[in-house]
């Protein structure tokens, strides 16, 4: 071999070696895989029972789901209509909308290896932390609904119009509900979308270089589902809202004040679950910061469409049914429920 050719080789092959060793000084950033379908369904909700235990065994899991309204409800309504059953008694027509419709899971969800009662973990009794001042906000909005729910389309409940998921579905503080509990994420360089089943949310997250570099429209902005920002930390993606919709912010499970911040952080737990956490610091709506810890289990599927409205009369019929009441002096209010204040709690057909 020519001695120029075996110089011209060995150059080479130490500018290779060398590569990695430049590519080391100057580390990339590290960016969780979170891609991929994901579902929060399960019987677990936000707070639990005064008394409940947070953690419970596989037989006091067992106990508790074969008590839980929705399974009751589902096993009471199993196999043949019976006119007899005596269903409608308390004359409840919500309860039309019955466990066809929905599909909320059939266990208790197990975060970090053990069988959780709640989503929340801080403050330890498992109940949110209200202040008087995040009291009178949900009680004054509810009020609000209450007087002005029938007066148009616009007064009609938020989920109702198809604007957003109810129950929190959408987030911040992404709450698993009755049905459609799946999620999809995808990552790009500079940003991050979540696609929310419920009522076909999506969140389209920027993200910035580190917490420093991240920041948040003016306060004057203050659109559904709020003001996210997000970055990485590690292998964790951490989003921070503020500035949620007033009218949103006020109502559900998780009300926020304008000068609360909620933080989410997902990160995997395994190659199929993620574990996703959300934590609100509200001094006007809460005594203390609180924080959640929730898992989302893998789906090999797709999302389909939610369409809301397509061919959906029941606005027009709800608000011609509100001017009937009307015209014959008699108040308009939503029904009871599904279970109703004054029904039965459901008996499933195999219990005596």
């Amino acid at each position: 071999m020519p001695v120029s050719l075996r110089y011209s080789l060995l150059a080479c092959a130490m500018t290779v070696l060398a590569a990695p060793a430049l590519a080391q000084g100057k580390p990339t950033a590290k960016r969780p895989d979170l891609e991929g379908v994901w579902s929060n369904q399960s019987l677990t909700n936000l707070s639990r029972q005064p008394g409940t235990k947070l953690s419970v065994t596989e037989q006091e899991e067992k106990d508790l789901v074969e008590n839980n309204p929705w399974v009751l409800l589902a096993a009471s309504e199993e196999g043949a209509s019976d006119f007899g059953d005596d269903l409608l008694d308390d004359r409840n027509s919500d309860r039309g909308y019955n466990t066809f419709w929905i599909d909320p899971g059939q266990s208790l969800a197990r975060v970090k290896g053990e069988i959780r009662t709640s989503w929340l973990v801080e403050p330890a009794d498992g109940r949110v932390p209200v202040s008087p001042a995040g009291l009178k906000a949900r009680s004054d909005a509810a009020a609000r609904k209450r007087v002005t729910m029938y007066e148009g389309p616009e007064t009609l409940p938020i989920a109702e119009r198809c604007l957003i998921g109810f129950t929190n579905a959408g987030g911040p503080g992404m709450l698993n509900t009755i049905y459609n509990n799946n999620y999809q994420i995808v990552q790009a360089p500079d940003h991050v979308m979540i696609l929310v089943e419920m009522v076909h949310d999506a969140r389209i997250i920027p993200i910035a270089k580190s917490r420093s570099e991240a920041k948040h429209k003016p306060i004057a902005i203050q659109p559904w589902l709020g003001d996210s920002v997000g970055w990485y930390e590690g292998d964790t993606l951490v989003v921070e809202t503020r500035n949620v919709h007033p009218e949103q912010a006020r109502q559900g499970q998780v009300i926020i004040s304008p000068e609360g911040r909620l933080t989410e952080r997902f990160s995997r737990a395994s190659d199929g679950q993620l574990l996703y956490t959300f934590e609100i610091d509200d001094p006007t709506y809460y005594t203390q910061p609180w924080r959640a810890e929730m898992v989302m289990n893998k789906r090999n599927e797709s999302i389909y469409e939610y369409a809301c409205h397509e061919g959906n009369y029941a606005m027009e019929g709800i608000l011609s049914g509100a001017r009937l009441y009307e015209s014959k002096g008699l108040e308009n209010k939503q029904g009871p429920g599904i279970f109703g204040p004054s029904a039965p709690p459901p008996k499933p057909k195999n219990r005596q």
